[in-house]
């Protein structure tokens, strides 16, 4: 009754238009997830950025404004993922510290069935190392279970870069080089290595090798070793 008294009196109720309230809902989307890929875009610039970068450089590289880099800055400073040093830049912040340190278990997880098979293959220590901090970080070691004697490497070693088959596969793989690269007494005397990059799994800089007391014939083992690279890429992605 009191809607026919509405209509009589000329005011017509209009009903909601889901088209409409579709194209609301369509759009928020939307702008959401431009801002989420706008916030993982800046994470990536400013981790590839060692000196860190200002407001006005992200902006630049982003294609935005100042003003909504701003904004995209505060929730992530709030979070811990980044964090502004004493000249104003952006740098990392110690939240994606932990947010790696939880994501590495999922890693060697993922990685243990390759680096068992190469451990039994070339009867030497396998190792699946990653950066961290600039340096490698050994996260996964197997040790083959049949020979006499095999290099006992401990799982968190670190060292540079630019020594050791580990390292200089990795720094190779940011090249796209994907062939095996061997070293010898270069991170401990006496001790062999053979490495390959692990490539094709973003935001992952990583290689799969092999150490071992003798010298490792590089024609054998380096397919050996490249394969189990491989293997661990299709795990991880």
């Amino acid at each position: 009754m009191a809607a026919a008294g509405r209509k009589a009196a000329g005011q017509a109720v209009t009903a909601p238009d889901p088209g409409r309230r579709a194209d609301v809902v369509g759009g928020r989307a939307g702008e959401t997830a431009q801002t989420l890929d706008r916030g993982l875009r800046l994470l990536h610039l400013v981790a590839d950025a060692p000196a860190g970068l200002t407001v006005t450089e992200v902006a630049t590289r982003l294609g935005i404004g100042r003003a909504a880099v701003y904004r995209l800055v505060g929730p992530l400073t709030g979070h811990g993922m980044l964090r502004r040093d004493s000249d104003g830049r952006l740098r990392l912040g110690v939240g994606v510290l932990h947010l790696a340190r939880r994501a590495q278990p999922l890693l060697a997880e993922g990685a243990m069935p390759a680096l068992r098979r190469l451990a039994e293959q070339a009867g030497a220590t396998a190792h699946l190392t990653v950066v961290e901090g600039g340096e490698g970080v050994a996260l996964a070691v197997v040790e083959p279970s049949w020979t006499s004697f095999h290099v006992a490497y401990r799982t968190g070693a670190r060292h540079p870069l630019d020594r050791g088959a580990a390292g200089r596969a990795i720094l190779a793989g940011r090249g796209g080089a994907a062939e095996p690269v061997s070293s010898s007494g270069e991170l401990q005397s006496g001790a062999y290595g053979v490495a390959a990059p692990v490539l094709g799994v973003p935001g992952l800089e990583a290689s799969v090798g092999v150490v071992a007391l003798a010298p490792l014939d590089v024609d054998l083992v380096g397919p050996q070793v490249r394969a189990a690279a491989t293997a661990v890429t299709a795990a991880l992605r």
